[in-house]
């Protein structure tokens, strides 16, 4: 088949949704389709066999999309969605398959157009988005969901990142024509990448707990800054965060500096996806405090194969991946995720059962092979569903011409 895979993201990047795309894009092109990706301005440019990358033009003014909604991202959808419809009309695409916000001027064209079947790529809720960044759009929250079900409704397939998702497109959709397609560990092998060692960074006796994300507030870094502050000091645990912006590093370095915890917690900044194995690797316990939201973070699935304890808060964008045998999930406070990181300092034997249980999960329920299978299952049923419909037609046809 020939799909049009619409992704409103700087491509290439080393974030959450871009790796899945890519992902996406490779599965789909080892299956023998042809893909064509239609990204943002911004990214580095990859080669993938089958795959051809068109990118929309960029607005003025605007640089670097931050993550999130946000006046650039929303100019940037302007130009993809003018070079969305340029490229529907020159090809015939069999399918067009649109991630997150994409689906909305898709299923416009969808109105339009009788041959290219939709598939909702479908990472977040948009209507929870909007009104959670801006509380002011809250009244208008039943129109989001009206759009948004009106989306789902049109597609021939729904892929939602986790259960939650699913659990609220499947009233809209039925169940058959939604699939749960989690995402899978980006390269959590640890390899033998020279990189920095970080118990160089924080001392060779310490428990050593590693965040990697970014350090936007969802994802409850301000809960784990005071968990930090609450912790004894006299406890053996240092922090070290990978990722976020320059700034954002800056910042919060100087605020555990400021608050005395410069010897505890270390904001390292961004490293390269090919080492997330190597520091994984070297951490006794991996850390996600995140505060909102209902899709599982990406990093979960790459804590989950690096085979480490795990604590995180005990909020339904943890539990649809997590669970008490292969975690430990503490309630969203301060006091709480200090107790969690207090017990697994002075319980190792909890860390390595907690690790070995999280790695046999990653490889019976996040393994590579579970997402393609997922994937191509799913247009599997959309090319059924369409070789269905012709038969049908061609049935009333010579019905017809033989009255």
């Amino acid at each position: 088949m020939k799909i049009l895979l619409v992704a409103p993201q700087p491509f290439y990047t080393l974030r959450g949704t871009p790796i899945a795309v890519r992902l996406v894009a490779q599965t789909l092109c080892d299956a023998g389709h042809e893909v064509h990706l239609l990204v943002y301005h911004a990214g580095d440019d990859i080669e993938i066999a089958g795959m051809k990358l068109f990118r929309a033009g960029r607005p003025p003014g605007v640089g670097r999309v931050p993550i999130g909604i946000s006046a650039q991202k929303l100019a940037c959808d302007v130009y993809l969605v003018a070079r969305m419809v340029s490229l529907v009309r020159q090809y015939k695409y069999d399918v067009i398959h649109a991630v997150e916000e994409a689906i909305f001027p898709a299923a416009v064209l969808k109105t339009f157009l009788s041959k290219p079947k939709l598939i909702y790529d479908m990472d977040s809720s948009l209507s929870d988005q909007l009104t959670d960044k801006w509380r002011l759009l809250k009244p208008l929250r039943p129109l989001f969901e009206t759009l948004e079900r009106q989306a789902v409704s049109r597609s021939s397939a729904t892929l939602a990142v986790c259960e939650a998702l699913a659990e609220k497109v499947r009233p809209w959709a039925g169940a058959e024509r939604v699939t749960v397609l989690p995402d899978i560990p980006a390269n959590a092998s640890a390899g033998e990448s020279a990189v920095e060692l970080l118990r160089d960074v924080a001392g060779p006796e310490a428990t050593l707990g590693l965040y990697v994300g970014n350090l936007e507030q969802y994802q409850g870094i301000d809960l784990l800054f005071d968990a930090m502050l609450s912790l004894d000091p006299s406890v053996p645990f240092r922090m070290v965060m990978i990722g976020g912006e320059p700034e954002d590093v800056q910042r919060w370095q100087a605020r555990a500096d400021l608050q005395g915890l410069s010897g505890r917690l270390h904001f390292l900044g961004k490293r390269p996806l090919e080492h997330l194995g190597h520091y994984l690797e070297q951490a006794d316990v991996l850390v996600s405090p995140r505060v909102l939201g209902t899709n599982t973070p990406m990093k979960v699935a790459c804590y989950l194969q690096a085979g480490k304890a795990i604590l995180a808060t005990n909020i339904y964008s943890h539990t649809q991946m997590l669970d008490s045998e292969c975690s430990m999930l503490v309630p969203p406070t301060p006091q709480d995720l200090a107790a969690g990181l207090r017990r697994l300092v002075e319980d190792p034997a909890l860390r390595v059962s907690l690790g070995a249980a999280a790695r046999a999960k990653a490889e019976r329920e996040y393994s590579p092979h579970t997402f393609r299978t997922r994937l191509l299952a799913a247009y599997e049923r959309v090319l059924m569903a369409t070789m269905g419909a012709l038969a049908f037609d061609t049935e009333m046809l010579q019905q017809l011409l033989a009255l």
